[in-house]
């Protein structure tokens, strides 16, 4: 190992135990504190040993049961293979893709698409600006700065104007020394890793001008504002649309297990660095991250800024990220990252399965009132499944006005959801395991949600005989022309009703439906159920 990978986890391990001492001084609290899905707490306790002897210890600890169940995410140091939460799902008739074989094909999923993602990102981790005492500064990144971590980090807005323009991703904010440490940087070493420089892709451009200081920002009292709270840096993509901003979200997942804590006592700073305002029709989400407000960047314009200890986040549109440009294997699907962040935000948001139902499959229609991708027969299709005594019908549409915690009460409690091609679909990373989404029509874009459920691991449909759909016009592109997106969908009622039966005869064979169904009714699932 290299000396200055040495270094650097001689200080993560010093960390590491301060963020342990504190964990474990915060009294009585601190199982709730915790906040994390029983599921999650194996895994918690397997990089946490102090808190997992302490709850074995205790009499109060609520998850003593727990603490001898060896279970790891598959990144951490000595975690055998066998006690991960999942490995993916590789049919052997499943095309190879790109791979070179089965088990390639395996790997490849599991290093870009699941915890293998956070492992080789913990791999890359480089010191580039070294301290020499626990006193000091210190920075350390990823490949191409796509994650980086800092302690006593000087941050000098005086001459930022963060108050005007609307550039949110400005690369000129800082010049040589305004942004730094008191450590001895490898300046050469951290400019080769520019080759990812751009807005949502890495961090090179907010960190190129890290310079070694002479003086130690917080002890030498050199700031007008000091965090010593964890402090998270994201830039964020589209807060509009649920596909794109919840790239943001499960990166910033991803870059807490890089980080080893899932502590809500954090700040989190949205890097923006304009005065406008952000629309963030999802922002409810925020609370399973922080107990604490947003921090906009320009709240600090004009001052310097000191920050203990800083993370700044995985991105939304890295190459190869999570999951925006991602090149996703084919032919594999159940990515155990996907499944842990769908748990993960629904338990902190309290968000609870009510199902299944005893002799009704629930399936939720998503309607669209925009000018396109409408269903032009969407009141037949509705009567169709209204229809069938077997299915729970609910048909929603998820606008602004829609509270988005309701939103995510009635995904995650539809056994099967339906809708056209669009962001909307997002929300099938929170319906049950055992769940299916039905893409009513791709409109040719094949590979956008048919990958998000093999991230999430949930049975994807799409209509198939296009002799059996009706396209109203050939599209109206503002600037491409033709369309099929900029136009809307008449379906044939049979061919729907065909594949929505065969969508509830998945649902009612998978076999966490039935092991659900048997736990909450305490029998077995009737033979005309099956």
């Amino acid at each position: 190992m290299r000396d200055d990978k040495k270094q650097f986890f001689v200080v993560m391990h010093i960390l590491f135990l301060l963020e342990i001492f504190f964990i474990s001084s915060n009294g009585a609290d601190i199982w709730e504190d915790l906040a994390l899905p029983a599921e999650h707490l194996p895994y918690y306790f397997f990089s946490h040993g102090d808190v997992r002897d302490r709850c074995s210890r205790s009499s109060s600890c609520p998850y003593r049961e727990l603490v001898d169940k060896v279970k790891c995410w598959g990144y951490e140091s000595g975690c055998d293979a066998n006690n991960t939460m999942s490995y993916p799902s590789c049919p052997e008739d499943a095309p190879y893709g790109w791979a070179k074989g089965k088990n390639d094909q395996m790997d490849q999923f599991w290093k870009s698409a699941d915890f293998g993602y956070v492992r080789s990102r913990l791999e890359e981790l480089t010191v580039f600006c070294k301290p020499e005492s626990e006193a000091d500064s210190f920075l350390s990144c990823s490949k191409y700065t796509r994650f980086c971590r800092a302690k006593k980090i000087y941050l000098d807005f005086t001459n930022a104007k963060l108050k005007v323009g609307n550039n949110r991703y400005r690369e000129d904010l800082f010049k040589p020394g305004d942004v730094g440490g008191h450590c001895a940087m490898d300046r050469t070493g951290f400019l080769a890793e520019g080759e990812h420089k751009s807005p949502l892709q890495s961090w090179f451009a907010e960190l190129e001008q890290y310079r070694s200081l002479d003086f130690r920002p917080i002890e030498d009292r050199k700031c007008d504002l000091v965090l010593d709270k964890p402090t998270i840096f994201i830039k964020l993509d589209a807060g509009v649309n649920m596909y794109h901003h919840f790239c943001d979200y499960v990166n910033l997942y991803a870059s807490q297990h890089i980080n080893n804590s899932f502590s809500r006592d954090i700040l989190i700073v949205m890097w923006d660095t304009s005065p406008m305002g952000y629309g963030d029709f999802f922002h409810d989400t925020w609370k399973a991250f922080t107990d604490h407000p947003i921090i906009h960047l320009n709240s600090w314009d004009g001052k310097k800024v000191c920050i203990e200890d800083a993370v700044f986040s995985l991105l939304a549109r890295m190459r190869y990220g999570l999951y925006y440009n991602m090149p996703l294997i084919p032919g594999c699907s159940g990515s155990g990252l996907f499944r842990a962040f769908s748990q993960h935000i629904l338990h902190r948001l309290n968000i609870t399965q009510n199902g299944p139902l005893e002799s009704k499959v629930r399936v939720t229609l998503l309607s669209r009132s925009t000018k396109y991708r409408r269903l032009l027969n969407e009141d037949e299709l509705i009567a169709a499944l209204k229809s069938v005594g077997e299915l729970e019908v609910s048909v929603v549409d998820y606008t602004h006005k829609f509270p988005f915690l309701q939103q995510l009460q009635v995904t995650h409690d539809s056994d099967i959801f339906l809708g056209m091609h669009g962001a909307g679909l997002t929300h099938m990373l929170f319906q049950p395991d055992w769940g299916v989404i039905f893409e009513l029509y791709n409109c040719d874009d094949t590979h956008c949600y048919h990958d998000l459920a093999r991230l999430r691991g949930l049975h994807y449909m799409t209509w198939q005989n296009m002799n059996k759909l009706t396209q109203e016009d050939e599209g109206h592109h503002p600037s491409l022309g033709a369309h099929k997106k900029f136009t809307n969908y008449a379906f044939d009622v049979s061919e729907f009703m065909r594949m929505v039966m065969s969508a509830v005869d998945y649902v009612k064979t998978h076999p966490r439906y039935v092991a659900e169904w048997r736990r909450k009714y305490g029998k077995p699932v009737p033979e005309k159920e099956l």
